[in-house]
């Protein structure tokens, strides 16, 4: 290793602002070389499909803390004419029932474990991939591997917010198999500047783009994976791999202000944007200043009622008690909304909708084709195991199954085959049927509270999708527990801690409050283009010509 010429500080004393990214083709992810990679396939003469895939295979070298060729992903589109989801989450193995988990962590386990080979459902990632090129992609498979492979191959340096989050997760995960490895190259995270190579990932994404995924899909990676997992206590197979398919899904949508937002429908939580949205349909909001309390106030109290049916009720779809269309029923959200006291935050029960009844990236091109993807391995660095042949860094989606038939959700019950509840979500806006933004923001409970602040910031204020992004947010927790950002107005966190909020200030942004990535349509793509923005909050770039 050689010393870098220049020991800076990276910590920057003043704050930078960014401004809009105008362009006819745009990718706008976290991660600059990303970025890049996507319009390398543009280029090239790919489309916005090549161009999101190359950079979510290139962005699983370069933030390895939030996702990995172990990742589960899910994507919205707009082919030119129509919009399609695909649902690439994994499923459980064959072997996993409440029985399995109890027998090994206690009967009185909650959850399957948050780290560890037990952590592991079927890694969806890369069969999205697949299956987003196949369907609508131009250029050869094999191509959009190709930056990512040079990046593994070549190595970067460290950008600094994804290093702050590899070195506080460090201590926890040094010692879980694989991970010292992959991760800690000279027995320690690397630091700002420093090169870091994964050539074993390199080897891994050869194999993919060589099979076109097969050999992830119960070829040499998934055998390789079976063994790791047997070594270390696991049960996950090959052909729990060989078995896995990603579905095509419809996106469900909800109007707002004369625009549709659209979500993937469970067994994701894209559905608590669309309800908090709903809920707020019912007010002016147009009529309360931007930042004011009593707009914070009630996006506040409009979310805590979305999640509280969220938590309650959304599953893997074939297993849950009320339909979508009964959780979005206008006349339901109404109910809903009347239960808002703009002078009292409170703490909201689960409603009973029935009558009677993570990282994210955007890609646009000049042809029309937009694409709203979102990939992620769950808590920083997933389950902590990584299958060193092959550098798959396993994410850890089965700690979002319950283990209790008489728990909160019943319906999120851990069987095999199954998937779990979901956090990670794309979004896109639609207006009389046509596209108008790609979009999404990352961190788990904050991604539809980051779709839905940012949107009113949008559509009820005017603010450009740079300025929506930079904006001061929230996050609710649980209860009457707010985190808010340190540069909001100190005027609106003490009026808001007036009406009850338990407020807590917070510096990190990285994981607290998401980080977004937006591509609003400007006009036509082939004469206007497009407006892009990116997160301050990481170390993103939004590019284009």
């Amino acid at each position: 290793m050689t010393e870098p010429t220049m020991n800076f500080n990276y910590t920057n004393p003043y704050t930078s602002t960014r401004l809009p990214v105008f362009a006819r083709n745009v990718v706008s992810t976290s991660h600059p070389l990303a970025a890049q990679a996507g319009l390398r396939m543009l280029y090239k003469g790919g489309n916005a499909v090549d161009a999101a895939i190359a950079a979510a295979a290139a962005i699983t070298i370069t933030e390895p803390v939030s996702n990995g060729l172990g990742s589960d992903a899910f994507c919205i589109l707009w082919d030119g004419k129509e919009l399609h989801g695909l649902n690439a989450s994994g499923r459980a193995p064959q072997s996993w029932t409440p029985e399995y988990f109890k027998r090994k962590y206690g009967d009185d386990a909650k959850n399957p474990p948050k780290r560890g080979i037990d952590a592991v459902t079927v890694p969806g990632a890369v069969a999205g991939w697949v299956a987003m090129s196949e369907r609508f992609g131009k250029l050869p498979f094999a191509d959009l591997m190709e930056p990512a492979i040079e990046i593994a191959e070549r190595g970067y340096l460290l950008p600094v917010v994804v290093q702050q989050k590899w070195a506080a997760a460090t201590p926890e995960l040094q010692g879980l198999p694989g991970f010292a490895q992959s991760f800690l190259p000279w027995g320690r995270a690397p630091q700002v500047g420093e090169l870091f190579q994964f050539k074993a990932a390199a080897r891994g994404l050869r194999a993919i783009a060589e099979t076109k995924g097969r050999a992830y899909y119960g070829g040499e990676i998934a055998q390789a994976i079976e063994k790791f997992s047997a070594q270390h206590g696991g049960s996950i197979k090959a052909s729990d791999f060989a078995a896995y398919q990603p579905e095509w899904v419809k996106p469900i949508g909800k109007d707002y202000r004369g625009y549709t937002l659209h979500e993937i429908p469970p067994n994701g939580q894209g559905i608590a944007a669309l309800i908090a949205l709903g809920i707020l349909d019912k007010f002016d909001m147009g009529s309360l200043p931007v930042d004011s309390v009593d707009s914070q106030h009630l996006q506040i109290e409009a979310m805590k009622l979305a999640f509280a049916d969220v938590y309650r009720y959304v599953a893997e779809p074939s297993s849950m008690e009320v339909t979508v269309e009964q959780m979005l029923d206008d006349a339901y959200l109404a109910s809903r909304a009347k239960l808002i006291d703009m002078k009292k935050a409170q703490d909201f029960k689960a409603g009973n909708p029935v009558k009677g009844g993570t990282i994210y990236l955007t890609a646009a091109d000049e042809n029309g084709m937009m694409v709203s993807f979102i990939q992620s391995n769950y808590m920083g660095f997933g389950s902590g195991c990584v299958e060193p042949s092959f550098g798959i860094s396993l994410q850890n989606r089965g700690h979002g199954f319950s283990l209790d038939a008489q728990g909160h959700n019943p319906a999120n019950l851990v069987a095999p085959g199954k998937r779990p509840f979901h956090t990670i979500i794309p979004a896109f806006l639609t207006k009389d049927g046509q596209p108008v933004m790609s979009y999404g923001v990352m961190g788990a409970n904050m991604q539809p509270q980051g779709h839905m602040q940012t949107l009113v910031r949008m559509l009820d204020y005017g603010q450009n999708p740079q300025a929506a992004c930079d904006a001061p947010r929230w996050r609710y927790n649980a209860g009457l527990e707010i985190n808010v950002e340190a540069n909001m107005a100190s005027a609106t966190v003490q009026g808001l801690a007036e009406r009850g909020h338990r407020m807590e200030v917070i510096n990190d942004s990285y994981q607290d409050f998401g980080a977004g990535q937006f591509i609003w349509r400007a006009g036509d793509p082939k004469v206007q283009g497009y407006v892009a923005a990116s997160d301050a909050r990481r170390d993103g770039l939004a590019a284009g010509f």
